[in-house]
């Protein structure tokens, strides 16, 4: 049985991450940045895809206020979804979508899906981070235990905000996957998979630099020049989603 290696989420991508991802002997990098459209997305993921790397585009939809923001990964997007929409909106339009639907660092600060939520969901949800490589090992622990609680499959990711940090952590499928739709499909079905990571002190290092590197993804100054004008790609209110989201936009 053929077997596939994947990085999950990624927000970079340029031709180091792929250069990178390849030497880690990766075969797929699922591309999620912050704050793009995805058509945006789609573009770069087609440019750096190869016979040898398949780049997938994905979203990771920020959902509620920027106070109380619970973050929800969704792959196989055929149209555009808003960031800072209620969350039960953007399940819903995922469902609509027949996206796979997958929860970052559950339970990490206040930017994920908690335990009372995933539970409230469960039947939206197709798989929960039980490895992330910015997070601590006690996080990963409590991870762990509420996916399993849940009875979701696990995956792992690198979270990459840094180049150092592509595949540092992976999710190997049990099966070949050569296209996004294969992808959606692993992630529906509960292929079998495992979560495996790399060891040592440069991999240490390197996780440490990426929480390190919260600061700024947490800071209000951030929010406040990147979105509340309501210009910003990714903003509901934005022109190019048509008024679609009116009814569960949080800005």
């Amino acid at each position: 049985m053929d077997a596939t290696r994947i990085d999950p989420h990624v927000k970079l991508l340029n031709e180091r991450v792929v250069a990178r991802a390849k030497d880690r002997g990766l075969d797929a990098l699922v591309y999620a940045p912050h704050f793009t459209r995805l058509s945006e997305i789609r573009r770069r993921a087609e440019r750096f895809s190869d016979e040898d790397l398949l780049v997938v585009p994905a979203r990771e939809v920020f959902t509620g206020t920027w106070r109380n923001r619970q973050h929800v990964l969704a792959i196989g997007l055929s149209e555009p979804v808003p960031d800072f929409i209620s969350l039960a909106g953007a399940l819903a339009e995922f469902e609509r979508q027949d996206a796979a639907v997958l929860v970052p660092h559950p339970g990490f600060l206040n930017v994920s899906l908690n335990r009372e939520t995933i539970r409230a969901n469960v039947e939206r949800i197709d798989a929960v981070e039980t490895h992330n490589f910015k997070t601590y090992p006690q996080q990963n622990r409590r991870a762990r235990e509420l996916a399993d609680e849940a009875g979701l499959p696990g995956f792992g990711s690198s979270y990459a905000h840094l180049l150092g940090s592509v595949g540092e952590v992976w999710t190997t499928f049990d099966r070949e996957i050569g296209s996004e739709s294969d992808i959606v499909a692993a992630f529906k079905r509960g292929t079998p998979r495992r979560v495996l990571r790399r060891q040592g002190a440069r991999h240490a290092a390197r996780g440490i630099a990426e929480f390190a590197h919260l600061g700024y993804e947490n800071s209000w100054k951030k929010i406040d020049r990147l979105f509340l004008s309501g210009t910003e790609p990714t903003h509901p209110g934005h022109v190019a989603y048509d008024g679609r989201f009116e009814d569960v936009r949080e800005y």
